[in-house]
C-alpha cells in the first residue's frame, strides 16, 4: 500500500513565457508517519531522439511529513536553450514532475508542453534561428499522465513481493488434474470423432463389398443361361468339310454386299467426378 498519495497537481502561471520558471502548487496525502523526506523533481525533456537533452529543472526536499493532507509549492527554473536542439524548441515536448522516497521512485506525472510564438506572423513563417523571447509555452495540465510504482517504505512489510506467494495446496493434485483438464477433453473429443469417422468408412466399405458380390453374381449368371442352350441349335464345325465352309463364307459375302464392309468407327464414350488522474 502507498502510503503517499498526490492529491493534485495545478500550474499556476500558466500559459507563460518560455523563459519564466514553472511554479507548480502540489497536494499530496500521507497516511503513516514517515522516517525519511521525500524528494521532489521536475525535468524537461529537449528532445524527443534523445535523452542526452534532458534537464533536470530543479529537486526540492520537503519533510518531516506529518500525517493527512500536505501542500506546498514548487518553483523550478525554465529550461536553458543552449542545451536543446534549435529544431526542437519550438512544438510539442513533455515536462515530467516525479517523487521519490529514500531514493525510490513511486509516482510520476507528464506533461504535453506546447511552444509557440505569440505571433501568427513568426508562426506561419518561423525564422531559422528560434527567438527565445517571443516564445510562449502551454502546458496541457488537464490531460496530464501519472505512472506509479510500488516500492518499499520504512518497513519491510510495505515491500512489494518479489516472487508469487507459496501454494503448498496446489501440490496436492496432479498438474494434468488443475492445469490439463481441457487439453484431456479436447484429446477424447478428438478420438471420438477419428473413431466414428474410422467407423464410417468400414461401413462405406462393406456396403461396397456387398455391392460387388452381388454384381459378380449377377455376372456369372449370364454364361450359366447360355450353357443352357440345346444342343438342337448348336454347329459341329468338326463335321462339317472345309468345302461346306468356304461355300457358306462366299455366299454370305455375295449376300452381304456392300454392308458388309461397313465399320462402325464411332468412339466409345467416355466415363464422368485510471483513477483520477492525480491520485495514487
Amino acid at each position: 500500500m502507498a502510503l503517499v498519495t498526490l492529491v493534485n497537481v495545478d500550474v499556476v502561471n500558466n500559459p507563460a513565457k518560455f523563459t519564466d520558471n514553472y511554479v507548480l502548487d502540489i497536494t499530496f496525502q500521507c497516511v503513516e508517519p514517515l522516517e525519511k523526506d521525500l524528494e521532489w523533481k521536475l525535468t524537461y525533456v529537449g528532445s524527443a531522439t534523445s535523452d542526452e537533452y534532458d534537464q533536470e529543472l530543479d529537486s526540492l526536499l520537503v519533510g518531516p511529513i506529518p500525517m493527512g493532507v500536505n501542500k506546498f509549492i514548487f518553483e523550478a527554473d525554465a529550461p536553458k536553450t543552449n542545451r536543446i536542439p534549435d529544431a526542437d524548441i519550438l512544438g510539442v515536448t513533455v515536462v515530467i514532475l516525479s517523487c521519490a522516497y529514500d531514493g525510490r521512485e513511486f509516482v510520476r506525472v507528464g506533461y504535453y508542453v506546447n511552444n509557440e510564438y505569440d505571433s501568427e506572423e513568426l508562426n506561419a513563417n518561423p525564422p531559422a534561428k528560434p527567438i527565445i523571447e517571443k516564445i510562449r509555452r502551454n502546458v496541457l495540465a488537464d490531460k496530464p499522465r501519472v505512472t506509479r510504482f510500488a516500492i518499499k517504505w520504512d518497513s519491510e512489510a510495505s515491500a512489494p513481493a518479489e516472487f508469487p506467494p507459496d501454494q503448498p495446496e496446489a501440490d496436492l493434485q496432479p498438474d494434468e488434474e488443475e492445469y490439463g483438464a481441457d487439453e484431456l477433453e479436447e484429446e477424447a473429443e478428438e478420438e471420438a470423432v477419428e473413431g466414428a469417422a474410422e467407423s464410417a468408412d468400414a461401413a462405406g466399405a462393406a456396403t461396397a463389398a456387398d455391392g460387388d458380390a452381388e454384381m459378380a453374381g449377377v455376372e456369372s449368371g449370364e454364361p450359366a443361361e447360355e450353357d443352357e442352350v440345346s444342343d438342337e441349335g448348336s454347329v459341329d464345325l468338326e463335321n462339317e468339310s472345309e468345302d461346306e465352309l468356304e461355300e457358306e463364307v462366299e455366299g454370305e459375302a455375295v449376300e452381304g454386299g456392300d454392308d458388309a464392309m461397313e465399320v462402325d468407327e464411332k468412339p466409345a464414350g467416355d466415363s464422368a467426378q485510471r483513477q483520477e488522474v492525480m491520485a495514487h
